[in-house]
């Protein structure tokens, strides 16, 4: 469960305050994909980025499975991500100097894992790279970057699968085969799915639509409901 009680973040942007997100409130079980929605500028990825406390909220909380990570500090919230979360960056966030397998590997080797080499491998596997381990990223396409992107992310088999517009540097062919692993992996695992996209295509299959415009959820759209939700503000 993921659950956000009167989050705002506001920033200064010279001698004013730019509000980014408005306050607002927020409830998302665990299984869900969620596809946010919404103009650039609107604080779709800022959302993102204060569910997964890579940054802080400047009024309200922030619980993930029960955790208030409003109130941790940095050390234990960044347990709590190792643990819970797994997050895929749009420019991937390869490490050039590391091969596909050495990049999903060594953060489980740093935080622990056992049988961390067969994980690795079969993660490699799962997203259809098994021939492509020793390449660096360099030497693989966008969308194969981008498949041992997702492959790092579930290294740790988190809960909660966020996403920062995971098609967007990709053509269409390699994005389509994206969303169809991203839809997989939540489907067999039971993972939490919540991603940022402007893909039309992508933002159809969600079991919800969360859709922002200027730092205000003006609908919220359930498959399982099919017919919008309008808040009003």
């Amino acid at each position: 469960m993921i659950q956000l009680a009167n989050v705002s973040k506001v920033v200064k942007s010279g001698s004013e305050q730019l509000t980014i997100l408005h306050e607002l409130n927020l409830q998302i079980p665990g299984g869900q994909f969620v596809a946010v929605v919404g103009p650039s500028g609107s604080g779709k990825s800022t959302l993102l980025g204060l569910i997964a406390g890579l940054d802080g909220p400047t009024t309200g909380t922030i619980q993930l499975d029960g955790h208030e990570i409003t109130k941790m500090n940095e050390d234990d919230l960044a347990e709590l991500r190792g643990n819970l979360i797994g997050f895929i960056f749009q420019s991937f966030h390869l490490i050039p100097s590391l091969t596909a397998y050495e990049n999903i590997l060594v953060p489980m080797e740093i935080m622990g894992l056992s049988r961390a080499r067969e994980r690795a491998q079969a993660l490699l596997d799962e997203v259809g790279l098994h021939d492509r381990g020793h390449h660096y990223p360099s030497q693989l396409s966008g969308g194969e970057q981008q498949r041992v992107a997702i492959a790092r992310a579930f290294a740790n088999d988190p809960q909660i699968l966020m996403a920062d517009e995971p098609t967007g540097n990709l053509d269409s062919k390699n994005g389509a085969h994206i969303i169809e692993l991203l839809l997989k992996l939540n489907r067999e695992r039971g993972t939490t799915l919540l991603l940022v996209t402007h893909e039309h295509q992508l933002a159809s299959l969600a079991d919800r639509k969360i859709t922002l415009g200027d730092g205000r959820v003006i609908e919220d759209e359930s498959r399982e409901i099919t017919k919008y939700t309008k808040l009003t503000k």
